[in-house]
């Protein structure tokens, strides 16, 4: 069989990177009575980016709400707390997530400027398109259609990358108007733009104007068949586009005690806010027209952890999630976006078992000689099996 990789070899193919979702909401990330040790107060917060930073990972997630939903009682705004973990670090980038209908394009963007130059260019925007109807309404946010909201995200990052770029910058579109903007100073470097959702209309704009697009936890096979899809949108608007995927976390000394504690945590699952998450955002993912939204195939126990991370499956010894962590850069993905229980002291942990045994797989493919699989070589050929048909069938786009 093909091994229906991307190009690159294994010696040119830049290592994975590891990113953590910022416990700015209150109850950790999972919506579960298991007792955590994750704050969200910012003193935690300093320490667990500086933490994260020390143990190799190179992006942190902060998470957008402004009504705290899905079993929170607080939540901390993204952008301010965003810059706070950037000042208080060296080398970590924050993503701050945005809602494009609660903020006016040219206003972001000259905050993202000061931004840059304030933290030597280390933001970069998660632009979130939205499904939480009711906060948008009781916010006084206008609420859009699916595929519309994807529309305005999409001007919304045009207007972005304009006012950074271009002088006398103006812009006329369906969602936002600008005329004769000039931004002074415009920064170095661009933030880098992520955005999500599983839709096809997600997907298109992905490929049209995103620099990363993140996944929801998937199976190997579910992630290889979005790489392929958006990697041939990119590639059809002579773009590239690197890819993100989210997971939970939970690594032990031995596979038994980690699935005893992921069983925990769905055992005590806070049923009722799992539920009206669950019928929330089932909704929201029904209401694209090809019925492929975030959540659309989502069961109970995939949406305890709010974006599907346990079906990554980063579950077992450093030695077994580090094996899974390459077997999902072989297919494709630039970044794995990890949540865990405690998460502080488990950002350190993985920092210390699983992101050096990474590296040492990492290196040890690159050593490999020419024409060897690499699949095969880590022993994944059965798991990656299904992937592979996905990737190896006809215009589909894998890029490095």
């Amino acid at each position: 069989m093909s091994s229906a990789l991307p190009d690159a070899t294994a010696a040119e193919r830049e290592p994975v990177e590891f990113a953590y979702w910022v416990p700015n909401v209150s109850g950790g990330l999972v919506v579960s009575n298991l007792p955590q040790r994750t704050s969200h107060e910012p003193a935690y917060n300093i320490e667990t980016a500086r933490a994260a930073e020390a143990a190799g990972f190179s992006y942190a997630l902060s998470q957008v709400r402004y009504a705290a939903s899905y079993g929170a009682d607080a939540q901390h705004e993204s952008t301010s707390f965003s810059l706070a973990l950037l000042l208080a670090t060296e080398k970590l980038k924050v993503i701050a997530a945005v809602h494009p209908y609660f903020w006016p394009p040219v206003v972001l963007a000259k905050w993202a400027a000061t931004a840059q130059a304030l933290t030597g260019n280390r933001l970069c925007l998660n632009v979130v398109s939205g499904w939480f109807k009711k906060e948008a309404l009781d916010l006084g946010a206008r609420w859009l259609e699916h595929d519309e909201r994807y529309e305005q995200s999409e001007e919304f990052i045009e207007v972005l990358r304009g006012a950074w770029t271009t002088d006398h910058f103006a812009f006329q579109g369906k969602h936002f108007q600008v005329g004769d903007v000039n931004f002074r100073p415009q920064p170095d470097v661009l933030p880098e733009v992520f955005q999500g959702g599983n839709s096809t209309a997600a997907r298109q704009m992905a490929g049209r104007v995103s620099d990363w697009y993140f996944m929801n936890g998937n199976t190997p096979e579910g992630v290889a068949e979005q790489v392929a899809q958006v990697g041939g949108y990119a590639a059809e608007n002579g773009r590239a586009i690197r890819f993100g995927l989210n997971a939970f976390a939970v690594v032990r000394d031995t596979e038994a005690e980690a699935v005893e504690v992921l069983d925990a945590i769905i055992a005590n699952a806070d049923a009722d806010k799992v539920n009206d998450f669950g019928n929330a955002v089932k909704e929201a993912g029904a209401a694209a027209k090809d019925g492929k939204g975030m959540w659309a195939d989502s069961e109970f126990k995939d949406l305890v952890q709010y974006n599907d991370g346990f079906r990554t499956g980063l579950v077992g010894t450093p030695e077994q999630v580090a094996r899974r962590v390459l077997a999902y850069r072989l297919i494709g993905v630039d970044l794995v976006l990890l949540g865990f229980l405690h998460v502080k002291e488990e950002v350190e942990a993985f920092g210390r078992t699983v992101i050096p045994r990474v590296r040492e797989l990492e290196a040890e493919l690159a050593a490999l000689p020419a024409g060897t699989d690499p699949v095969e070589h880590l022993g994944l050929t059965e798991e990656l099996a299904a992937a592979r048909e996905v990737l190896a069938r006809p215009g589909a786009v894998v890029p490095v």
